[in-house]
């Protein structure tokens, strides 16, 4: 006689609940799959009515009431928990710092790095919890060896693996994403969630930066590292214009350089250059952008790390497509060579490494090599 499979035991889940469509459906999800799930919303900012305007930011007290009516409607117990300190250290901080230093960080994946998959995830587990659920798209794979791998979501045009590379096998083993595998539309979503009675059915998307709520990089940042006037020059040295602080350019920027005059040949000028030591940024063609290779800093795997040299598609975007690379790990500097030339790279962005679909791991860009300019 054949045994039947038991099936998988249920979870203690908690659900990051952030108060839009995405977090609420998947809650929902993993309810109906049968685990027990508790809704958690997070506090991140000391004065929350400041972080959303129209369809930006996640963090209102709006947010939280939303995610608490969520909650009240799939019939889950519901919480919000104070980690607005946190996330202004390690999110916040770090991303003031990072501009000030010349480089372009990713909020985003180090939300996920130090709150999401980090704090969150450390108290779920001390409080007895088996995973964390968000409503992120990407796929986590149970291999026949109990390890996990994370992979794209099944909807290309939705996968949001870019920004969930920094997870590591651990924090990949306590991770559950109800979204990834299926393929739906985000109107299907927004279906679904009528259909389950959830009034974020219709709630605009939050996008951009949370923590900016008018959208406004520039000038987020001078409130916080005040004017510092400086040169926009060419790649000879030539001044071309002045600027308020060399913080508030990115590298491939092309809008906003204040240049009084066209260049020679009359094409656009592009940022090439932020050097934060003599507070100047270069200007210059196009094709100066074009990068050879790079190196990247802390390493992190969604698994065990990769030995000896390998052939990879990398990501350089949340929203970018994928380029073919060779790569690999010195010491603790990820050492990377592209296949084509790619444009617009900036140290501070993440790369993160693919396997087909299957995520191998990301770094933080260090330097890029032009083909036409020396190391950056």
């Amino acid at each position: 006689m054949t045994e039947t499979p038991a099936a998988p035991r249920p979870l203690r889940v908690l659900a990051a609940m952030s108060g839009g469509v995405d977090s609420a459906v998947a809650a929902a999800r993993a309810v109906e799959a049968g685990h027990d799930v508790t809704g958690v919303h997070l506090a991140l900012s000391a004065n929350p009515q400041s972080f959303r305007t129209g369809a930006r930011g996640c963090c209102t007290i709006e947010d939280s009431r939303d995610a608490r009516r969520a909650a009240d409607v799939i019939g889950i117990p519901f919480y919000v928990w104070d980690l607005a300190e946190r996330f202004r250290e390690d999110v916040v901080d770090d991303f003031v710092a990072e501009y000030e230093a010349g480089r372009t960080p990713n909020p985003c994946l180090r939300c996920n790095e130090k709150i999401k998959f980090a704090a969150l995830l450390d108290k779920a587990l001390a409080l007895g919890f088996d995973a964390v659920c968000t409503g992120h798209y990407a796929t986590v794979v149970l291999n026949d060896d109990g390890s996990r791998e994370l992979h794209r979501a099944s909807d290309m045009a939705k996968d949001q693996s870019y920004v969930l590379g920094v997870l590591d096998e651990q924090q990949l083993a306590h991770a559950m994403f109800p979204l990834g595998d299926t393929l739906t539309t985000k109107d299907e979503i927004r279906a679904e969630a009528e259909l389950r009675g959830l009034a974020v059915a219709k709630k605009p998307d939050s996008h951009d930066i949370c923590f900016i709520a008018d959208g406004d990089t520039q000038g987020f940042l001078a409130k916080r590292l005040g004017k510092a006037e400086g040169e926009i020059v060419d790649e000879a040295g030539t001044t071309l214009g002045t600027h308020d602080g060399a913080y508030g350019f990115t590298i491939g920027q092309r809008k906003g350089l204040r240049i009084g005059h066209p260049a020679a040949d009359g094409k656009p000028r592009y940022v090439l250059d932020i050097s934060p030591v003599d507070n100047r940024v270069t200007v210059g063609p196009a094709e100066a952008l074009d990068v050879t290779a790079l190196t990247a800093v802390r390493p992190r795997w969604c698994g065990t790390a990769p030995s000896g040299p390998g052939t990879y598609t990398a990501q350089l975007r949340a929203h970018g497509g994928e380029t073919t690379v060779t790569a690999e790990l010195t010491g603790g500097t990820l050492e990377v060579a592209f296949a084509e030339p790619v444009r617009g790279i900036a140290p501070g962005q993440a790369i993160v490494l693919y396997d087909g679909t299957r995520v191998v791991g990301s770094a933080t860009i260090a330097t890029t090599v032009r083909r036409t300019a020396a190391t950056v």
